[in-house]
């Protein structure tokens, strides 16, 4: 008897949370800023949330991941969530505004790996944890909970350079500038490049907007030919340029989007590298283990997968969501870190909404 979608998904994803690699020098590494508990009491915490990328649905799903943890964890009062557009600057405010609000954690998700790390010590002298999910930062009282953005840079570009046996032309479209997650997956895509000599790329930045990148797609693909894309996670959009310039599609590597998995199974060739938005889930899972005492590694990595549009028909099939929005990323929950259900994350409601 064929499983339900969404038994079969908890079972591939818990498969995959068998990858987490937690890593950060030792047995005994773990962010000194975290060794207590903070002000509030057990089922009474505050959790803030950071985000400087309004209106994107993979951080909108990150932080209805915080939501559906904190409540199902039942050990959190509330959920404030801040999500505007900004860099550093507009970041640090919105950190101090979380501190002044009394968080007893905060998930954030950094926009600088450098420069948010005064805030982030006033923070945790405060006694706050502070977890950075999706990308990482360099201040040691921080927790760090990523996907492992240099493994999706790395086996995304792997997977490409053996599709086009090693040359061809390479439409290369990344994220933002600057950004810890870009410049980890650069690190990753340029060390296959450095591989492959005869591969020729041509650089792009589509700011993770779904509807700049479909822009720049058609623009790029209606001048010059191309045998193969990666994308930084704008994927869908890319795949329906080859449409409006009436081109055949080539190749692209995207994330685990939903309308790009559909397209998979629709016959575009390409594939899928997991990056699942659920890590502020995972986040929020670590930041009250600390709270209430627990011992906890300094950095959790989620390894990622690739998902073949040939090869892997059977997984993407499990992890399509066809009455998702376009944007969801399909991989829903990691396991042993997130506890919510399907239906807690959908409604993307914390505690007391």
């Amino acid at each position: 008897m064929r499983r339900p979608r969404w038994m079969r998904v908890g079972i591939l994803v818990a498969a995959m949370a068998m990858a987490v690699a937690a890593c950060g020098g030792g047995d005994d590494d773990t962010a000194s800023g975290g060794s207590g508990a903070g002000s509030g009491q057990s089922g009474n915490f505050v959790i803030g949330v950071s985000n400087t990328l309004a209106g994107n649905g993979w951080r909108e799903q990150m932080i209805c991941s915080v939501k559906a943890q904190a409540l199902a964890s039942g050990k959190v009062s509330k959920v404030i969530a801040i999500s505007k557009n900004g860099g550093p600057t507009e970041q640090i405010q919105d950190l101090q505004n979380l501190i002044s609000q009394g968080a007893n954690a905060i998930i954030v998700n950094p926009s600088d790996r450098e420069k948010l790390n005064p805030v982030i010590q006033q923070a945790t002298q405060k006694k706050i944890v502070v977890v950075a999910v999706d990308q990482a930062v360099s201040e040691p009282t921080a927790y760090v909970a990523t996907n492992d953005q240099v493994a999706y840079g790395r086996l995304g570009a792997e997977w490409l350079a053996e599709k086009l046996g090693g040359k061809g032309n390479v439409l290369y479209m990344r994220g933002i500038d600057g950004v810890p997650a870009d410049s980890d997956r650069d690190k990753g895509f340029q060390e296959v490049m450095a591989a492959n000599p005869d591969i020729k790329i041509k650089e792009v930045f589509t700011g993770w907007d779904f509807t700049k990148g479909g822009d720049i797609a058609v623009q790029e693909l209606g001048s010059g030919n191309y045998d193969g894309v990666w994308t930084s996670g704008i994927d869908y959009t890319v795949v329906n340029a080859f449409k409006t310039v009436g081109k055949d599609p080539v190749p692209v590597v995207g994330a685990d989007n939903n309308q790009f998995i559909q397209q998979l199974l629709d016959g575009s060739p390409g594939a899928a590298v997991t990056n699942p938005a659920v890590i502020g889930g995972v986040g929020t899972a670590i930041a009250l283990d600390v709270l209430q005492g627990k011992t906890v590694k300094r950095e959790t990595l989620l390894t990622p997968e690739v998902w073949d549009a040939e090869q892997d028909k059977a997984t993407l099939e499990a992890n399509s969501f066809p009455d998702r929005d376009a944007t969801f990323s399909s991989a829903v929950s990691v396991k042993p870190f997130t506890t919510y259900s399907n239906e807690q994350l959908f409604a993307c409601k914390g505690p007391g909404e």
